[in-house]
């Protein structure tokens, strides 16, 4: 029996189903900034990435979103996680345009949690999922042991330090080191308008904007 929406929230966290970027294509899902295991360490770091991160301020200090971030990092480890998550992506996500974004707040939580979104992309092959991390190590880890990668699974490694690269294949992502393809966004009323870049594994590597 297919899940219901309801009981996919349940088992999610998303109780008022997937946060929905202003600024981008899609849906996102987000868990809290401060349980990033390594943004958390850099955002006490001047001149890093994280520095002064939006995730940890503004509307995210918020009580109702603070419990919302801490509810769906708890249900990580609900066993039907991954089922719901399947359920919720792809009721919500336009098949004409089916592009998702994985944590707009917080990062992987060890290399299960990566293993979670590789089977949530293997069972939505219709979506184009993206995700950045700083998780480099885990994240290299687990790709070596997965033979078959699903190839809508697009994970960037983020550089940790402003106006550096990170030194690795990609696909990865920098922030104002003036290499790779060049986030159109605050040209564009700072929306993706109909770049894809993010998404696109051929793209290696995405150089955004402080902000």
């Amino acid at each position: 029996m297919t899940m219901t929406l309801t009981e996919a929230k349940t088992v999610t966290g998303h109780k008022a189903g997937l946060g929905k970027p202003s600024k981008m294509p899609g849906y996102s899902t987000a868990i809290p900034a401060q349980a990033c295991r390594t943004g958390a360490k850099l955002a006490k770091i001047p001149g890093s990435v994280c520095a002064g991160c939006y995730a940890m301020r503004g509307n995210y200090l918020y009580k109702s979103v603070r419990e919302g971030l801490a509810r769906r990092m708890a249900a990580l480890d609900n066993p039907r996680w991954v089922e719901g998550m399947v359920r919720l992506v792809g009721h919500y996500t336009d098949e004409s345009d089916p592009y998702f974004r994985v944590h707009d707040s917080g990062d992987f939580q060890s290399q299960r949690h990566i293993k979670q979104w590789i089977t949530v992309a293997r069972r939505l092959p219709w979506v184009q999922f993206w995700v950045p991390s700083k998780e480099v190590r885990d994240v290299k880890a687990v790709q070596r042991a997965t033979d078959d990668w699903p190839p809508n699974l697009v994970i960037r490694l983020s550089a940790p330090m402003l106006g550096k690269s990170l030194g690795t294949s990609g696909p990865t992502s920098t922030v104002d080191a003036g290499v790779g393809h060049r986030c159109p966004a605050p040209a564009q009323g700072n929306s993706c308008g109909d770049c894809r870049a993010c998404w696109n594994p051929s793209v290696s590597n995405v150089d955004y904007h402080k902000h």
